[in-house]
């Protein structure tokens, strides 16, 4: 099957790279637990923030090296100028910037101290680690009233028995402690669960692991992450995207992991439509949180067998939470109601997803990316769908809108390549409680990669004070692609 750009990074040289997306899953921006702020805070200034990573970066003259860009908001939302630029040759970060490590493409934030400040956890998960090849490390960077500095490794909870720690992060409270929570997957099929908080000098209240045995290990493992409180009982749940092996064929699995009094309990675990990008927020405002998953690959054309749920163009799945945990489950594509375009063999769709609430009616609003679309007779230059909440869920008949390069007040122009849309976020960066957009166009000037920010009004996503925001301005280098936008932190 196709292989999801953003797993072909995180696993492989820039020699191995092919087509595909680079991605991260964005977390609820409403249905969240009691803990976990629905939208990042790193300096605590009442504007949200964002992060996104330049994984593939050189730095200090090292090739994928990879760092990740802090950018602060304000009224006027996020610009090049308020933002920290951090690598492992950053003041305060363990570590050194090493060839390939690609520090940064998997980020979560959190305030796992309880000082509150959002803090960044960051892995470098192809770093070296005592002679482990690909060991994998994570650190936790600390927010602070001037934003984020210093950071604390997160030891590897068992580093002998998998690499790449660090693979996928998420951040909540899945105990309902009252205090943050660290979930790091890595190359094996085993979560592991930092609970208690987790302290500047790397101590915490406790950890245990869990596995859905299905996902299978080795190469495997692990390859997302995403949390929030699906059955409205203020504990984070969680789900866990990875690879399973499904006999003839092999295809992403999902599965629905709910948190309890004593943390995350896989004895409930109940697997998800297939896919591999998933967010979480309240969709019909009915207080559960609904998990939406993105499904990118088209059914086979080579005469092989066809990966479950395969549909041409792609598709997202949204199940809708309930006190029990998922619940109905409905499916939408580009041909779906009157959602923009049609579905064509490569488009992505779904291939990034975000939620938060654009218009502040109090039901999430969606946002679709399809990297791959082509618009007139330029290839894979990319769009995006937004679509909104509503008391009967995701509404493909009216209300959509649609944004690409060509977009009238979009900054840029379509490309050939340049994959707009291979990263979506939905995040309140200018403080009126309304969430703004911002669009990763890794392909962008052939992977040196690019950032639109598009804000709300109040009412929708405008193109008003929209901007584009250049690596180069960001103090990240364009040598050897850098694919800055590529993956934001969940």
């Amino acid at each position: 099957m196709h292989k999801h750009l953003r797993v072909a990074l995180a696993t492989a040289t820039a020699a191995a790279l092919t087509g595909g997306l680079l991605s991260f899953t964005a977390v609820t921006a409403t249905a969240a637990d009691s803990v976990h702020h629905p939208v990042a805070d790193f300096n605590n200034d009442g504007y949200g923030d964002v992060a996104y990573s330049a994984g593939r970066s050189t730095v200090g003259g090292k090739k994928g090296a990879g760092q990740i860009v802090a950018l602060y908001g304000s009224a006027s939302g996020v610009t090049s100028t308020k933002r920290a630029t951090i690598s492992q040759n950053t003041a305060g970060v363990p570590g050194s910037a090493e060839t390939e490590d690609g520090f940064g493409w998997v980020s979560a934030y959190g305030d796992f101290n309880g000082d509150g400040y959002d803090d960044l956890a960051a892995a470098a998960q192809h770093e070296d680690v005592d002679g482990d090849t690909d060991g994998g490390t994570v650190v936790i960077v600390w927010g602070s009233a001037s934003g984020l500095s210093g950071a604390t490794t997160v030891k590897d909870a068992a580093p002998s028995s998998h690499d790449r720690w660090g693979r996928a992060l998420a951040a909540g409270d899945f105990d309902g402690d009252g205090t943050e929570d660290l979930a790091v997957g890595s190359s094996s099929n085993r979560v592991y669960v930092f609970k208690g908080g987790i302290t500047k000098a790397g101590t915490y209240g406790g950890r245990y692991s869990l596995t859905t045995d299905i996902i299978a290990g080795g190469e495997a493992g692990t390859l997302m992450l995403t949390a929030g409180d699906v059955n409205g009982d203020q504990r984070t749940d969680l789900v866990v995207d990875g690879y399973r092996d499904g006999g003839d064929v092999g295809y992403y699995s999902n599965w629905y992991v709910p948190g309890t009094a004593s943390g995350l309990d896989s004895g409930q675990a109940r697997e998800l439509k297939s896919g591999l990008i998933t967010g979480i927020g309240d969709i019909d405002g009915d207080g559960f949180g609904d998990i939406v998953t993105g499904q990118n690959w088209d059914p086979a054309d080579d005469g092989g067998p066809t990966v479950p749920e395969s549909t041409t163009g792609g598709k997202v799945h949204i199940v809708y939470g309930s006190a029990d945990g998922p619940a109905a489950t409905v499916a939408v594509t580009q041909n779906s109601g009157n959602v923009p375009g049609s579905s064509e063999r490569g488009d992505w769709f779904g291939g990034e997803l975000s939620l938060g609430d654009i218009n502040g009616d109090g039901m999430t609003d969606l946002v679709v990316g399809a990297p791959g679309e082509n618009l007139g007779s330029v290839v894979d230059t990319g769009g995006v769908t937004v679509l909104y909440g509503s008391a009967s869920g995701v509404n493909t008949m009216s209300g959509y809108q649609y944004f690409a390069q060509s977009t009238a007040g979009v900054p840029g122009s379509d490309e050939k390549g340049d994959r707009f849309g291979g990263e979506v976020k939905l995040t309140d960066v200018t403080g009126d409680g309304r969430a703004d957009l911002t669009v990763g166009a890794f392909g962008e000037n052939a992977g040196n990669g690019s950032l639109v920010y598009l804000p709300s009004d109040g009412t929708r996503i405008t193109t008003t004070g929209a901007r584009s925001i250049a690596p180069s301005s960001v103090g990240v280098s364009t040598d050897a692609s850098p694919y800055f936008g590529a993956n934001a932190a969940n």
